[in-house]
C-alpha cells in the first residue's frame, strides 16, 4: 500500500501528539547524523522546575536492521527526569509510545498537580478547623485592626481583577488556540485530500490506458495484468487516507469543540464565582460566602489540576514542533513519528512509478509502431483496413522518454516530444469522404489521429505525475507538510497554549488567593461591626451612668 496512514495528525500539534495509529513503512538505507539543535529550540520548552532541558546531543541509534538508521528526535529538548526511572535523565526523544517520555514530560507539570494536592488537603483542614473551633469553641470577638482590615479589603480588590484578567486571558487564549488548532487540521486535510486526489488520477489514468487503442493496438497483456496489480494497490492506498481523514478529521474536530466548551465553562463560572464572592464578602452575606468558598475550594483544585495539563500538552507540542523539524531534514532515518504519519512503502511506491513508465514507454511504441507499419506505408487498395490513400511527407515517430530500463532518455533529431506531438501530428490528418479513404494529402485520419492523441494525452498525464510518485517515494510529501506546519503553524500554536495555561494558572492562583481574603476580611468586617456596636454600647452605657449622678 502506497501510504499507510493509521491516522490523521498533525495539527494540530496536540492531535499530532495524541492521535495516533500503527503502519509499516520501509526507509532508505542510510545513517544521518542527528542535527545540532539550538538553544532556543532547546529552552522554548514551560517548565515549574530546572534544568529539565539540559544534556549532551545524541547522534542516530542504530538498529538491528542493517538497512535503516533510527533517529532520536528531538533530544536535547526532552533530556528530563523521569520519575519513572529514579528521576535520571530521559534520553529516549520524543516517542508518544513510551510511557518514560510521558512520565518525563508530566514532571515539567508535577508542581501544579503538586500545588492542587496540597490546596486540597491544606484549605479542607483549615475549613475543618474554622467549623470545630465555630461550633465548640465558641467565644466573644475581639477587637479589630484598622490596618488589618483596610489590606484584607485591598488584597481583596485586587485578586479580584486579577480572577478577572485571568479569565479574560483564559478565553481570548482559547479562541487564538481553537483558530490556529483549526488552520492546522484544515491544512492537514487539505494535504491529505490532495494526495487522495492525485492517487485516484494516477490509477483512473492507468485503468484509462488498458481501454486504449491505436488503429485496434492495445497494450500487450502483461502490462494491462501490472496495471491491474498497481491499480488495486493505488485505490485501496487512495480510500485509506481518505477513510482515515475523514474519520480523525472528525474526532479532532469533536475534542476541540469539547476542549472550548469546557475552557469557555471554566472561565465563566469563576468569573462569576469571583464576581458574587466579592459582592458578598463587601455586604456581609457570610453563609453565602461560606457556600462560594466550598465550591471555589473544589473548582480552584480542578482548574490547577487543569492548568498542568495543559502546561503538560504545551510541552508536548513544543517537542512535536521540534521533532519535526529534525524529521524535516532526516526523512529516510527511522523515527518515532513514523507511527503518527509513516513514510510510504517503497517497494510499491518504486513498482507504481515504473508502472507508469512501462505504460508510457508502451503507448509510445504501440503509436510509433501504427505510425511505422501503417500510415508511412502507400499500402494499395487491396489491403484494407491499412488502405486508406495515404500519401504526402511521413510522419515523424514519437520520443519515447524512457530506456528499455525506464531510465530517461532523450530525445534524437527527428522524433516528436510527447508535450506538442498532438499540434505536430495534426499536419498530417488528411480529410475523409464516408467510406473512410483520404481524399486530401496526408496520412492520418481524424479518427487515427484521435486515437495518437488520446494515446499521447495519456502519456503526459501519467509523465507529470513521474514527480508526485518520486515525492512518495522518498517522503517529500511528509516532509513539505512537516515543513509548513514547523514554519507556519507551530509558533501560533505554541504561543495561544501557554495563553490557556498562563490563563488557567492566573484564575486559579488568583482565585485561591481570593478564597482566603473573602474568610479574612468577613472575620475582619464582623470584628469591626462587633467593635463598633460595643464602642456605642459602651458610650450609651457611660452617658445612662453620668445622667443617674446628676
Amino acid at each position: 500500500m502506497i501510504v499507510n496512514y493509521r491516522s490523521l495528525t498533525f495539527s494540530l500539534l496536540f492531535f499530532l501528539s495524541f492521535s495516533h495509529g500503527y503502519g509499516t513503512s520501509h526507509f532508505l538505507a542510510s545513517q544521518t547524523p542527528l542535527p545540532s539543535v539550538s538553544e532556543a529550540e532547546a529552552e522554548n520548552v514551560a517548565v515549574f522546575a530546572p534544568d529539565y532541558n539540559e544534556g549532551p546531543s545524541f547522534a542516530p541509534v542504530v538498529g538491528n536492521d542493517s538497512e535503516s538508521s533510527s533517529l532520536v528526535l528531538a533530544a536535547k529538548r526532552t533530556y528530563r527526569q523521569d520519575p519513572l526511572n529514579g528521576f535520571k535523565r530521559y534520553s529516549g526523544g520524543w516517542n508518544i509510545k513510551d510511557r518514560h517520555y510521558w512520565a518525563s514530560v508530566a514532571y515539567t507539570a508535577a508542581p501544579l498537580f503538586v500545588i492542587a494536592a496540597i490546596w486540597f488537603l491544606g484549605f479542607g483542614a483549615c475549613l475543618l478547623l474554622i467549623c470545630i473551633f465555630h461550633f465548640c469553641c465558641k467565644r466573644k470577638p475581639y477587637g479589630y485592626s484598622k490596618t488589618a482590615y483596610a489590606l484584607s479589603l485591598i488584597f481583596l480588590i485586587f485578586f479580584t481583577i486579577a480572577a478577572i484578567i485571568g479569565c479574560v486571558v483564559l478565553y481570548a487564549g482559547q479562541v487564538k488556540f481553537r483558530g490556529s488548532t483549526k488552520k492546522t487540521l484544515e491544512y492537514v486535510v487539505y494535504q491529505a485530500d490532495t494526495t487522495v486526489q492525485k492517487l485516484q488520477e494516477v490509477s483512473n489514468n492507468l485503468a484509462t490506458a488498458k481501454q486504449i487503442s491505436v488503429q485496434k493496438v492495445f497494450l500487450p497483456s502483461n502490462v494491462q495484468s501490472d496495471i491491474d496489480n498497481v491499480e488495486s494497490k493505488l485505490n485501496s492506498s487512495a480510500s485509506t487516507v481518505a477513510d482515515e481523514t475523514a474519520k480523525n478529521s472528525h474526532d479532532i474536530r469533536d475534542l476541540l469543540d469539547s476542549v472550548r466548551l469546557a475552557l469557555i465553562l471554566i472561565a465563566a463560572i469563576m468569573l462569576v464565582l469571583t464576581f458574587l464572592g466579592f459582592l458578598f464578602s463587601i455586604f456581609g452575606m457570610q453563609v453565602l460566602v461560606y457556600v462560594l468558598v466550598i465550591f471555589g475550594w473544589i473548582l480552584v483544585t480542578g482548574t490547577f489540576i487543569l492548568c498542568g495539563i495543559f502546561l503538560l500538552l504545551h510541552n508536548v507540542a513544543g517537542d512535536t514542533c521540534v521533532a519535526m523539524n529534525e524529521y524535516v531534514q532526516n526523512p529516510a532515518a527511522h523515527t518515532a513519528l513514523d507511527s503518527i504519519i509513516p513514510c510510504v512503502d517503497k517497494a510499491t511506491a518504486q513498482d507504481t512509478l515504473t508502472r507508469t513508465k512501462e505504460v508510457t514507454s508502451q503507448l509510445v511504441e504501440v503509436v510509433n509502431e501504427v505510425i511505422t507499419n501503417v500510415s508511412n506505408i502507400n499500402f494499395a487498395p487491396a489491403f484494407v483496413p491499412f488502405y486508406f490513400n495515404q500519401s504526402g511527407p511521413l510522419v515523424p515517430i514519437l520520443c519515447n522518454p524512457f530506456h528499455p530500463d525506464f531510465t530517461d532518455r532523450t530525445c534524437t533529431a527527428g522524433e516528436l516530444n510527447l508535450n506538442n506531438a498532438t499540434q505536430a501530428l495534426s499536419n498530417y490528418v488528411c480529410q475523409v469522404s464516408p467510406s473512410g479513404v483520404c481524399t486530401t494529402t496526408g496520412r492520418l485520419t481524424p479518427p487515427l489521429y484521435d486515437d495518437m492523441t488520446a494515446a499521447v494525452n495519456l502519456c503526459n498525464g501519467l509523465e507529470n505525475y513521474g514527480p508526485f510518485l518520486a515525492e512518495l517515494q522518498d517522503c517529500t510529501f511528509v516532509r513539505e507538510t512537516f515543513d509548513e506546519i514547523y514554519r507556519d503553524h507551530c509558533p501560533d500554536l505554541q504561543a495561544y497554549s501557554k495563553w490557556i495555561y498562563v490563563g488557567l494558572a492566573m484564575v486559579s492562583t488568583a482565585v485561591m488567593l481570593s478564597l482566603i481574603f473573602w474568610v479574612i476580611y468577613g472575620r475582619e468586617r464582623r470584628y469591626r461591626i462587633y467593635t463598633k456596636q460595643s464602642d456605642h454600647q459602651s458610650l450609651e452605657e457611660g452617658k445612662d451612668a453620668q445622667d443617674t449622678r446628676e
